[in-house]
């Protein structure tokens, strides 16, 4: 068996850059916060401007580590092991 017929392992692709994760943030936390405001912005109109961000900011960072940054840091991933 010839070492081109081998198959090759998955390709590891390393930690994204700087410009990588705050474009991945961005995207995670834009729509975040722009659904949380549609949902509770009714809700804490009439509270402090520093209670309403706490609020929204103790559901957003979850829902941003655990639950949109994987997908997209699998999406980065899987597109930059396709194109090389």
């Amino acid at each position: 068996m010839s070492e081109d017929s081998l198959p090759r392992p998955p390709m590891r692709v390393g930690p994204p850059p700087r410009h990588h994760m705050a474009v991945m943030i961005w995207l995670a936390v834009f729509p975040t916060l722009t659904v949380l405001q549609l949902l509770l912005g009714d809700l804490l109109r009439d509270t402090p401007t520093v209670l309403r961000t706490l609020v929204l900011a103790t559901v957003a960072v979850p829902i941003v580590i655990y639950g949109l940054l994987p997908p997209l840091q699998r999406l980065r991933n899987y597109l930059i092991s396709r194109r090389e």
